[in-house]
């Protein structure tokens, strides 16, 4: 780590992050609470970073904390139902005149270019419209939702010319009717729909949590649609816990890679989620970014950098890098976003039914996550399909890890002959197997 310049350090491990996000679509919910809570200055300077950056940006902002305070300021009581309130003209008439005012601010403010500023020299162009397109709710359990609306369709394609010209485009919690009606809508379904309309890379949900969080209060970074649905139909209808899983599983299901749930309370957030490897908040996935696979010749270059700092501390042996491509085929890893975090081999000796669970490792900053015994398992698994009846390891440093997990201590004898001949007296192994 750099001690005097920590920040060149972070830098050189975001420029991964820095080049694979230029040219993708993110589509950003900034929930109205942000606003009304002042929060709304430095995710704009986030935003204009990014679009520096060359990420084509949609940006979907709330207003709901400001329409409640207007409503409450005039003396209306809504009626709501499902957690949506039914939007009568009264309730309309506040929800037009707080987006438009919200909309002017967030244009202003992605204008502003005085030096000393994150925006100084920033060219954005930020654009708006009537890109929503929106149908009522209609009668719902005898209720009339008024103008209270839904997305009936985003218009990709005049939103796809905006962002080919380099324009933020901004899109309100409103949608209209091919009558000429407009409908208030919520606005993480309108980022939900835009991002599946797009193909966006990401959605990206900026509420008051910061993630989502097991029993024992440990961040779960993420989680499949499946996963997240239980949590979904147990939150209070129309609660922002409710409202973002719905749109992240949504767009999961219909193609968005990735979808981001963050707090806007954190002004680290947004940055740190996108460059750095393990991010702030919960992801929701189809495609899990930790992975156990198959190596490939690709990852020799990966496996060498896990691999160097144990063998100079004499916890493994040294591997060359012509034996690690002659041997690939025996390796399984655990590839996390593109780096590789964990390895084993399986060496099989089929004369004797044995094979040796080989050049076990897991990265120092990923320890204590059960990556080991995920690794262990499968090279289980594959030692079975292949027949074998046992797996012995050789080790100088982690026996007592071995025989937690079902190994027994055993003489160089009970090697198979090859190996039994090939055992270097200097290094002094314990000689563990496991019967299968």
């Amino acid at each position: 780590m750099n001690k005097r310049f920590p920040f060149v350090d972070w830098f050189r491990n975001s420029s991964p992050y820095i080049n694979a996000h230029r040219g993708r679509t993110f589509v950003i919910l900034i929930e109205g609470e942000a606003m009304a809570e002042g929060r709304g200055e430095q995710l704009i300077q986030d935003l204009a970073l990014l679009h520096t950056l060359g990420v084509r940006l949609v940006v979907v902002y709330g207003i709901r904390p400001q329409v409640r305070q207007a409503l409450r300021d005039d003396g209306i009581t809504p009626y709501r139902h499902e957690g949506r309130w039914v939007a009568d003209d009264t309730i309309m008439a506040r929800v037009e005149r707080i987006a438009a005012e919200q909309r002017l601010w967030l244009e202003a403010r992605l204008s502003v270019g005085l030096p000393n500023t994150p925006l100084h020299g920033v060219e954005l162009t930020a654009v708006s419209g009537n890109l929503v397109m929106a149908k009522p709710l209609g009668v719902r359990e005898g209720i009339d939702y008024d103008r209270s609306g839904e997305v009936r369709r985003v218009r990709a394609t005049a939103i796809q010319g905006l962002l080919d010209q380099g324009s933020l485009v901004v899109l309100p919690p409103l949608g209209f009717s091919s009558t000429g009606e407009v409908f208030d809508l919520d606005a993480a379904e309108v980022a939900q729909q835009a991002a599946v309309a797009l193909g966006a890379d990401k959605l990206i949900l900026l509420g008051e949590a910061a993630g989502l969080h097991d029993a024992s209060g440990q961040l779960q970074r993420q989680l499949t649609p499946a996963e997240a649905t239980p949590l979904m139909e147990r939150a209070a209808p129309g609660s922002e816990l409710a409202r973002h899983l719905g749109a992240a599983c949504g767009a999961a299901r219909h193609g968005v890679a990735r979808t981001h749930l963050l707090s806007w309370l954190d002004h680290d957030a947004l940055l740190g989620e996108l460059f750095t490897r393990d991010g702030v908040g919960t992801m929701i996935t189809q495609h899990r970014y930790e992975q156990l696979r198959a190596a490939e010749l690709a990852d020799v270059g990966g496996l060498l950098e896990l691999l160097e700092p144990l063998e100079r501390r004499g916890m493994l042996v040294a591997r060359s890098r012509e034996r690690l491509e002659h041997e690939i085929d025996d390796y399984v890893l655990i590839d996390r976003d593109g780096m590789v975090i964990g390895c084993a081999a399986l060496h099989c000796f089929g004369d004797a039914e044995m094979g040796e669970l080989a050049c076990v490792a897991v990265h120092g900053d990923y320890r204590g996550g059960a990556r080991g015994e995920l690794l262990l398992a499968e090279v289980e698994r594959r030692a079975r399909r292949l027949g074998l009846t046992a797996l012995f390891a050789l080790t100088t440093h982690t026996a007592h890890w071995f025989f937690e997990h079902g190994f027994q201590l055993a003489s160089v004898a009970d090697l198979p002959p090859m190996k039994r001949e090939a055992y270097n007296q200097a290094r002094k192994s314990k000689v563990l197997i496991k019967a299968l």
